[in-house]
């Protein structure tokens, strides 16, 4: 089903017999990835017909042939490798018996092209954040970010080509990138590509598909599921303060991902897990990092090897909402993020990157709590990691300082926290660590304040436990600190991430 109250939708039905077209989402002024990748193009033709492809700009001309498959109607292009820059002009040409079909697509680039997924603080526009008219307004100064949103459509079965589009590729201005609330164009999206287009200096792609409310089940097929033991899931009364979209598996995989396969991609930025906190929570250490491969999977064998099988795939680790009720829900989605690792890149989730989120919570967001209206700073974390994992500069620090060794005092009742990193303590904060005491092989966790700190480490007064300490965890809550003010910081201002560590289980735990 199609969302029916959405404005500006395109209807792109892909009947049989269909004439010379290109698949939906090629348009003018978009953006194609350019070397070394090589870019695909693909559309709808008739049956046995051949096609011919030009790809010209100024008086270079490159010809490519294909023929329209029998079964499917298609026809697709691999094109050499392109270097950034542009514009092009893509004509093609359908010869049939004596008839020719003719198409062009104008005003296009080669650079970088990101894929932005998830649900609604992915979904928030660039009117919905701070200093939104300022951002409006300089829209016009990136005249070489192009970007892309689809419709919000669901589908049972894996659809070919998408179902609808709310904003075909657009050179940006004010009025596309503010459309309306949670409606087009992604503000975290939209910002990253800026970062990104400010470093890079060439053209960036931006493609916006994201639903707000939806759960990870909804955005990953089923055979990912699969690998969770998971088959079905419907979830028929969410709460109201979720922007509520489709909970069925696979729905949005089917309609909003699948149909981009085709396409040579650079890499993929995803915002989601509020969801997550009301259903298959502790399954999310398995349903992220298994919606990572299949979409690597995928996207790899869809565009003929030209997708990187390991693409980057970056992610914003939660944040944070007071509307929920006290329990640990939001931590544990933020840890399961990482595969239950703290950090990434890790062994179960290679080439990627996190920013973390737990330090920008918003009381006053007209929206809720749950919908923090600074994306720039998200943004700005995210493009981070991109440049380290996805640029190779190696260089970039990308997240906050994690512990490497907790040393246990049990006679001056201290625990020392070393950092590999230089941190900054903000605050001589009592509640965001946490001592786990344990009692007849529970876990009773306590506040531990933090006595003193160094270039590297902090010191914390251990609570008396009675039979020992069996734990530590830090800024393990729905909202461990105010705006900017966590405790722990890097020399780049990079919140430290929250973890939880176990004395039985972590070798780093030394007791004196």
């Amino acid at each position: 089903m199609m969302e029916a109250s959405l404005p500006l939708v395109l209807l792109l039905a892909c009947t049989a017999g269909a004439k010379l077209r290109f698949a939906s989402y090629y348009g003018d002024h978009m953006v194609l990835q350019k070397e070394p990748y090589r870019a695909i193009i693909w559309g709808f033709g008739d049956p046995g017909s051949k096609v011919m492809l030009t790809l010209s700009q100024n008086h270079s001309v490159v010809t490519k042939m294909a023929q329209v498959d029998e079964s499917s109607e298609t026809w697709k292009v691999i094109l050499d490798p392109v270097a950034q820059g542009g514009p092009y002009t893509i004509e093609v040409h359908q010869y049939i018996k004596e008839e020719v079909s003719n198409m062009t697509l104008e005003d296009i680039y080669f650079g970088d092209v990101w894929i932005c997924s998830g649900q609604s603080n992915m979904e928030m526009t660039v009117s919905q954040i701070f200093n939104a008219s300022k951002e409006l307004e300089e829209a016009s100064k990136y005249p070489l970010l192009r970007i892309f949103s689809t419709a919000l459509i669901q589908s049972h079965v894996e659809l070919q080509d998408l179902g609808g589009i709310n904003l075909q590729w657009s050179i940006p201005t004010a009025r596309n990138l503010g459309h309306g609330d949670f409606s087009y164009f992604s503000a975290v999206c939209w910002l990253f590509g800026q970062y990104l287009f400010e470093k890079l200096k060439y053209p960036i792609g931006l493609i916006d598909t994201s639903w707000g409310g939806t759960p990870i089940e909804a955005w990953s097929s089923k055979r990912a599921l699969h690998e969770c033991g998971l088959s079905e899931y419907i979830e028929r009364n969410p709460p109201s303060y979720l922007d509520a979209g489709p909970r069925e598996v696979s729905v949005l995989w089917n309609a909003m991902v699948h149909p981009f396969v085709n396409m040579t991609i650079q890499g993929v930025i995803w915002y989601q897990g509020e969801a997550n906190t009301l259903m298959n929570t502790d399954l999310y250490n398995c349903t992220f990092p298994a919606l990572i491969e299949d979409w690597r999977k995928a996207f790899h064998e869809g565009s003929d090897g030209q997708t990187n099988r390991d693409f980057p795939f970056g992610f914003v680790q939660l944040c944070t909402d007071r509307q929920v009720e006290l329990n640990d829900k939001f931590p544990r989605i933020r840890w399961h993020q990482t595969a239950d690792y703290g950090y990434v890149p890790n062994k179960r989730m290679s080439n990627t990157f996190m920013a973390v989120t737990i330090d920008l919570g918003d009381d006053e967001s007209p929206y809720g709590s749950i919908h923090p209206r600074d994306k720039r700073t998200v943004a700005y974390r995210l493009h981070l990691g991109a440049l380290a994992i996805a640029y190779g500069e190696k260089s970039i620090t990308f997240q906050g300082p994690y512990p490497q060794k907790v040393q246990v005092n049990e006679t001056h009742r201290l625990l020392n926290i070393t950092f590999e990193e230089h941190i900054q303590l903000r605050h001589m904060d009592s509640k965001a660590f946490e001592v786990c005491c344990t009692d007849q092989g529970t876990c009773n966790w306590k506040p531990a304040a933090i006595v003193s700190f160094s270039s590297h480490s902090v010191t914390l007064q251990n609570p008396t436990c009675t039979d020992g300490i069996g734990g530590l965890r830090y800024a393990w809550s729905e909202w461990p600190c105010e705006y900017q003010l966590c405790p722990i910081y890097n020399l780049q201002a990079l919140p430290a991430p929250p973890f939880i560590t176990f004395s039985h289980s972590n070798p780093a735990w030394i007791r004196l």
